[in-house]
């Protein structure tokens, strides 16, 4: 019964979406519920994780360059590119471009972890790219915009040392010590992370619902081909570079994946406010679209180890 109600998670978060769209008084109150319920998940994410896991992902520095080359390599030049064949105007290019731009965010570990990649080179991707955002992210958005921005990187590693580090610490640490009588537990997180992160996304829906009631047809498309570039050139190019499957899901989820709420920030703060509607639109639709890419392949390969 759990496994099949956890199979249905991208079912879940559509109808939930559906409905926050409709009714966001539901939702918007839980916004602060947003980073306690990603500790849950990172923490039960630990429960199935051990110090070895880490210890394989460093052994293996070609693998996190691939992840963060192509990070920010393919998705910069996809929001360029797509921007201008799509003929945005300045603004909305400049904020797909700093959306581009920008690390890896927290949801990519979530729904790695529901996809069955590898959940620990998800969290080394998502760190490592947080870092090099400090250099990368101004020097990309002054390659392709012309326009320079402070990345605040020192409250992005505390914020991904509260909701990932700390959490996933806590679980990895709890299953070192008490493995043998965890079965149970690990048996039922995979269901508590679906409900964590389909309520996730209903807040996130429910909080842009008067940004996606202004967003264009072409802003739309622009947004769901940049994250469908990353996803595939993620998966793709590491495949081609030697990746085994899980390894390729992984990067292409942390590729296609981004810490869109950074781009908002920075959009508005350096930018303007329309130049905020794609990452806006993109922190609902990479939930969405990764949630179902999840479901896939997490239903694709029944044989393979089970991560969640």
């Amino acid at each position: 019964m759990i496994t099949r109600l956890t199979q249905l998670f991208p079912v879940w978060a559509v109808l939930l979406s559906v409905i926050a769209h409709q009714q966001p008084q539901i939702f918007t109150p839980l916004r602060e519920a947003i980073v306690p319920l990603l500790g849950i998940v990172m923490f039960g994410m630990g429960l199935t994780l051990t110090p070895a896991n880490f210890a394989e992902v460093l052994s293996r520095p070609r693998l996190v360059a691939i992840g963060v080359g192509l990070q920010f390599g393919a998705m910069p030049l996809a929001a360029w590119l797509i921007g201008h064949a799509l003929g945005l105007p300045p603004a909305l290019l400049a904020g797909l471009v700093l959306v581009g731009a920008c690390p890896g965010g927290t949801a990519s570990n979530v729904i790695c972890y529901l996809a069955r990649g590898d959940v620990a080179l998800s969290i080394t991707l998502t760190t490592v790219s947080t870092f090099v955002a400090v250099l990368l992210t101004p020097a990309l958005t002054w390659l392709y915009v012309g326009q320079t921005v402070p990345v605040p990187v020192v409250a992005m590693l505390w914020s991904i040392c509260k909701i990932v580090l700390l959490p996933v610490a806590g679980g990895v640490l709890i299953n070192r010590v008490a493995h043998d009588r965890l079965g149970p537990a690990r048996q039922v997180f995979p269901l508590v992370s679906v409900m964590a992160i389909v309520l996730i996304i209903a807040v996130i829906v429910a909080l842009n619902v008067d940004n996606l009631a202004r967003i264009g047809l072409a802003v739309t498309a622009a947004v769901m081909l940049h994250n469908l570039a990353g996803l595939a050139s993620g998966y793709g190019i590491s495949r081609l570079l030697g990746c085994d499957r899980r390894a390729a899901r992984t990067v292409a989820i942390e590729v296609g994946m981004q810490n869109s709420g950074l781009g908002v920030a920075l959009a508005v703060k350096y930018f303007s406010a329309v130049a905020a509607v794609p990452g806006a639109l993109f922190s609902v639709w990479h939930n969405l679209s990764g949630s179902v890419l999840a479901g896939w392949w997490a239903r694709g390969e029944p044989g393979a180890r089970r991560q969640v």
